[in-house]
Parts: C-alpha cells; sequence; structure tokens
C-alpha cells in the first residue's frame, strides 16, 4: 500500500465557495493583514479580530466539500493516505478524510489565551467574555504571523515517508509550508494541480494546469495506471 502525501491550500477550498483570504490589493476582506491575523492585531482590538473569524465560521457552516475533496477521500480504499492542509476549514473531514494534518490551525476551534493546549470545538460566534475553564478569554484556534507552526515538525516526518506527492491549490511559497516538499525522498513522483502553475513538469514532477475538481480526477486516474 501506498502512502500518498497530499499537501493542500486555498484552492483546494476555493470551488466550495470558500474565498481565499487574501484579495489581489493584499486585504483579506478588506481589512489589512496585521489587523486580524497578528497576536498584536488581537491585542488591539480583539473584537475585531473574534468578528472577522465569526464570519470566516458562519461562512464554512454554509458550504460543502467539492468533488476534489471527495476524490481525495476515496483515494484511502486502495492506500494510506496523509493530507497537511494549510487550510483552516474541515471540508476533508466533512468529505471522508481520516487522517488530516492542520498547519494553520482550524476554525471550528479554538484555545485559551492562556493555555495553547486547552483547545475546545466551537461552531458560534466567540466574543468577548467567552473564557475557559480557568476564566481566560477564549481566541480563534488559528495560528496567526508571528507564532510559531506546532504542527510543522510532525509534518516533516510525515514527508519523509511519502510514496507520492500531491500538491494542490498552494503556490508553495509560503513559509514553513514550502519547505515540505523538500523533506520528501529523492524521486518521488510529485503531482502538482493548480490553474497557474509557477513550474512545469520535469522528471519525477507532473505539472496539471486545471482547478482543484478537474486537476484531482486526473490524478486519481493516473494512479489507478500507474500503481
Amino acid at each position: 500500500m501506498k502512502h500518498i502525501v497530499v499537501l493542500t491550500g486555498a484552492g483546494m477550498s476555493a470551488e466550495s465557495g470558500i474565498k481565499t483570504f487574501r484579495d489581489t490589493d493584499g486585504l483579506w476582506e478588506g481589512h489589512d493583514v496585521m489587523e486580524v491575523a497578528t497576536p498584536e492585531g488581537f491585542a488591539a482590538n480583539p473584537k475585531l479580530v473574534l468578528d472577522f473569524y465569526n464570519q470566516r465560521r458562519k461562512q464554512l457552516l454554509e458550504v460543502q466539500p467539492n468533488t476534489a475533496h471527495l476524490g481525495l477521500a476515496q483515494l484511502e480504499n486502495n492506500h494510506k493516505v496523509t493530507i497537511i492542509t494549510q487550510n483552516v476549514d474541515d471540508l476533508h473531514e466533512r468529505a471522508g478524510s481520516t487522517n488530516v494534518i492542520h498547519l494553520h490551525g482550524e476554525l471550528l476551534k479554538v484555545r485559551s489565551t492562556h493555555n495553547a493546549h486547552d483547545i475546545q470545538d466551537w461552531k458560534t460566534d466567540l466574543v468577548l467574555g467567552d473564557t475557559c475553564k480557568k476564566g481566560y478569554q477564549l481566541r480563534p484556534h488559528i495560528v496567526w504571523f508571528g507564532e510559531d507552526v506546532p504542527m510543522i515538525e510532525k509534518a516533516v516526518t510525515i514527508c519523509e515517508t511519502a510514496d507520492i506527492l500531491i500538491i494542490i491549490g498552494t503556490s508553495m511559497q509560503v513559509y514553513p509550508a514550502a519547505s515540505l516538499m523538500h523533506y520528501v525522498p529523492k524521486s518521488t513522483p510529485t503531482y502538482f494541480i493548480d490553474p497557474k502553475p509557477n513550474i512545469k513538469s520535469k522528471n519525477h514532477l507532473t505539472v496539471i494546469s486545471d482547478t482543484a475538481t478537474i486537476g484531482v480526477d486526473k490524478v486519481v486516474e493516473l494512479l489507478k495506471s500507474k500503481f
């Protein structure tokens, strides 16, 4: 049984209706990233930050996994599959994938501002005054800019065991996530799915210039014929 490691980014969920946070002007839903996705922004205006993520959470609960999510989940029928995602949505899990690593946190979870390991599920609005059992304010369970990425070491270890690598909907230019592709064993068959790829096919790398839904279908068929 082959171990397929999948790295996914915003393009994975775009066809489900999840907006990519950062627009072409560099703003996140009209906000500067420093206002809504940094510890400093939260300290300066916690209500604004909580409201921002409340809107993202509401949006997430209104959408469904797309066929690319479903296709990856079905790969588990014949392979060991580990998904390492930069996305904070739960669409991989809802599609049926059972082994998902969230590098940048999860929108449907919150954690204590006092203890980063005090995490709980959360599907409603989070407001000032919502506290953990010890009385500390809760915050979104999101890795903000300037914060450590606690799951990165586990992700590196997983990549080192990959027999096949699939990259979907990410430019692989945001670090530390971008470094992960360099940890897979040399000559590992790699499939890069992106409608506007910044690299070309060569050697063991196959570039598929399509959206996630079309590209995953193509990769699944390729894997059936080769493995």
